[in-house]
């Protein structure tokens, strides 16, 4: 195991063996922690009642955070000439498709997000291997194969996120930046957590959200009480 640092240990003895805190409690904490010397991201990490193995247990959604996430995401917009102008005004990083399928055929992935059409869609197919476990294959749930290229290109801007339940039942997303206030780290999360909460597939038994953890880059797991944030 590596030894920690001075700050490391300072940081990890301002969590309480043992204690819970609550969303708002969590959200200041996180804060206080982090050890890194950059703009570090905080992750929530959400273990939900579930079994993924099963469709109908599958949690898969998106969620606007009202507050983005202090990322700047790289869009491409792999879209046909008549929309490449709405997608450059939205804002999209990159815009094309013929040579931009073959950057990616050539293993090219530099982009956060794709936004696509349907149309375009049959050409990604072979690519799958390639984008897939990148989880960068658009997704009509998710909003990215769409006809109505500038709103979701504007959308992934702003802050949205999708995300997708693990094989061990956690779902884990990045909502916002040390630098962020407390208060925006606290909003961000319960726009997170009450979105799963709607989702919650009807074939989930028992307790439905079993755990909540917040983190920074490199700083301990601060426990959050499930019940604060209901």
């Amino acid at each position: 195991m590596a030894k920690l640092t001075k700050k490391q240990k300072e940081a990890l003895s301002k969590v309480e063996k043992g204690r819970i805190y609550n969303l708002e409690e969590g959200s200041a904490l996180v804060k206080e922690v982090n050890t890194a010397k950059f703009d570090a991201s905080v992750d929530i990490a959400v273990r939900l009642g579930v079994d993924p193995r099963k469709a109908n247990q599958m949690v898969r959604g998106v969620v606007s955070l009202p507050h983005g996430t202090g990322k700047d995401i790289k869009v491409l917009a792999l879209v046909t000439p008549d929309k490449e102008a709405e997608a450059k005004e939205a804002g999209a990083d990159y815009v094309g498709l013929d040579e931009y399928l073959q950057k990616i055929k050539d293993g090219w992935t530099d982009v956060d997000v794709i936004v696509t059409m349907p149309a375009v869609m049959g050409k990604l197919g072979p690519l799958g291997r390639v984008l897939g476990p990148r989880g960068l294959m658009p997704n009509p749930k998710s909003g990215t194969v769409t006809m109505e290229i500038g709103k979701a290109v504007t959308e992934v801007k702003a802050g949205k996120i999708d995300f997708k339940v693990d094989k061990y039942g956690i779902i884990h997303a990045g909502i916002g930046k040390v630098s962020f206030d407390a208060a925006k780290i606290k909003e961000n999360a319960q726009e997170l957590i009450s979105t799963l909460i709607k989702m919650k597939p009807t074939a989930a038994k028992g307790t439905y959200v079993k755990s909540i953890y917040l983190s920074s880059t490199m700083s301990p797991g601060i426990a959050i009480d499930t019940k604060s944030v209901n």
